[in-house]
């Protein structure tokens, strides 16, 4: 079904809906009315009517599990290399439509699980892969060239061919990042780039930055939170995957087991689907526990990081 399509909306609200970014039903139907508002300059009256008629087109209500589980089937994964780490994300790696957060303190292997995945979901899918595009946002200036190259050669890809299929993009502000987010879409839509795996390195060190003190605690999880939703509808309308790397800090008030703690509190502990726990090991191997997931047990395993990138 075409926007213009919807009811209330005329050549006017739809080249302004295009303007935005707007191009299919789901976009709208999934968009927040103060959001569409936002956008597009339309009435908060005329945002409700098109979102809803949006909705109703694509009968976005109640579904049997039987469909749902029809539905998961499009589900897509990337291997991250390791057969042990992936049997702990549920055997075969990281999920599209969902969000991974995996957080640690320095040297624990964050950003080299993300620019694995980065060169693991232009793979074949016999091999682990999606055969498309990932998306970096780049927040602490982590984003190597060389690593991908090395990463790459391993697996059987072409170094420069892997870099050409990397979108990176800079954040110098909680509000630049945002904003790159919302222009995932775009990329997708506009360009025609198959992006099936978005990483954001690291989704709260800007924000932790920013935002200092008890006093704007309030403001940086309301933008946290919102941001976070704009990822998973993403993840949700384009089946794509969504992989995050989070920040820790001590607990000085704690004197018995690891006073690590993730950043983000409650509002990202919601929001993401599975939540990775990393820490180091002897010489070259880190611990990977899995602490929360909607249908895993927690468990741990122990994962290397070589030249040749992620493995057992």
């Amino acid at each position: 079904m075409n926007i213009r399509d919807l009811p209330g909306v005329g050549d006017k609200i739809a080249e302004k809906l295009e303007e935005a970014g707007y191009t299919d039903v789901m976009a709208i139907a999934v968009t927040p009315v103060y959001k569409l508002v936002e956008d597009t300059g339309v009435g908060e009256a005329t945002a409700k009517k098109i979102i809803q008629a949006a909705r109703s087109s694509l009968k976005m209500g109640f579904m049997s599990g039987t469909e749902l589980l029809e539905r998961r089937k499009e589900i897509g994964y990337i291997t991250t290399g390791s057969k042990e780490l992936d049997r702990l994300l549920g055997g075969r790696g990281v999920e599209t439509q969902a969000i991974t957060e995996a957080f640690g303190e320095f040297g624990s292997g964050k950003t080299q699980l993300g620019l694995q995945l980065s060169v693991n979901v232009q793979l074949p899918e016999e091999e682990g892969g999606l055969e498309g595009y990932a998306v970096w946002i780049d927040t602490e200036n982590t984003f190597r060239p060389r690593r991908i190259a090395m990463m790459a050669k391993a697996v059987g890809l072409d170094p420069e061919e892997a870099l050409s299929r990397i979108r990176v993009a800079r954040a110098f502000s909680s509000d630049h990042q945002i904003l790159l987010a919302e222009k995932i879409p775009e990329l997708i839509e506009r360009e025609g780039i198959p992006v099936k795996l978005v990483v954001v390195d690291s989704l709260t060190g800007l924000f932790r930055a920013e935002y200092i003190g008890r006093g704007t605690l309030a403001d940086r999880q309301q933008k946290l939170n919102a941001h976070l939703h704009t990822l998973q509808r993403i993840a949700d309308r384009f089946n794509l995957a969504v992989f995050v790397t989070n920040q820790v800090m001590a607990r000085p008030d704690i004197f018995f087991g690891d006073p690590t703690k993730a950043v983000g509190g409650h509002v990202l502990a919601h929001a993401a689907t599975y939540r990775v726990y990393l820490r180091k090991g002897r010489e070259d191997k880190r611990i990977a526990r899995l602490v929360d997931s909607p249908c895993l047990p927690e468990g741990e395993v122990v994962f290397r990081i070589t030249d040749d990138g992620i493995r057992d």
